[in-house]
């Protein structure tokens, strides 16, 4: 198979997800692994489908194809090694990332996580997990404001645990009943906004009350 279609399976794992497990069997469980520590790790990969990939494989599990423990393992350390290279590739580039262009950088996409992590600190490592996008680049901006490793670390291990076991159970307990199948990009991206809502909500009522507007 060539690398074009690969990716693109990548892309669209929840609709090739039957066909990778035909063609490569249990080694769909490091493609799994390296997605989602690519997405989480590398700020080039912001766009593949990590929340899509946790309930598509919870589903699969829940259906005997996959073995649920060694999925759920496998994704929550994918997701905390991912997030930890990404906050030390953070922390040797430091202010730098703001000052100097790279080709390979969003530098709209990190301003946003920037200032999404100067209103909720380092809750914003958890909260991330459930946003795409600021997802990939929280840990890149939490080693750029030079957040202490330990602190980083809680916050790591409990998002990536929350994010993985939540997802996976979505899939394993729904995934199989038709209509949810049928509409899971929809529904997946109901429930992004349900979960960035609240931040959102958040974010502009602190700004509000830093900038209250000019009475007249």
């Amino acid at each position: 198979m060539e690398f074009s279609q690969l990716f693109s399976m990548l892309l669209h794992v929840d609709k090739s997800l039957g066909d990778m497990l035909d063609l490569y069997g249990p080694a769909v469980y490091a493609l799994l692994f390296v997605i989602v520590f690519a997405e989480t790790g590398l700020v080039v990969f912001p766009f593949l489908p990590g929340d899509t990939l946790l309930f598509i494989g919870g589903a699969f599990c829940a259906s005997g194809a996959m073995n649920v423990w060694w999925l759920v393992v496998l994704l929550i350390v994918a997701a905390v090694t991912g997030n930890t290279v990404n906050y030390m590739i953070g922390k040797a580039i430091g202010n730098k990332a703001f000052t100097q262009n790279y080709r390979w950088l969003d530098r709209q996409a990190l301003q946003k996580t920037h200032a999404f992590f100067e209103v909720h600190g380092g809750k914003t490592i958890v909260l991330a997990r459930w946003l795409p996008v600021v997802r990939t680049f929280a840990p890149f901006v939490a080693g750029i404001s030079q957040m202490s490793l330990t602190k980083f670390q809680f916050f790591n291990v409990s998002g990536a645990v929350l994010w993985v076991v939540a997802l996976v159970a979505a899939g394993y307990f729904f995934g199989n009943i038709p209509l949810i199948r049928d509409h899971l990009n929809t529904i997946v991206l109901i429930g992004v906004a349900a979960a960035a809502l609240p931040v959102l909500v958040a974010t502009v009522w602190r700004l509000f009350k830093k900038n209250p507007p000019i009475k007249i």
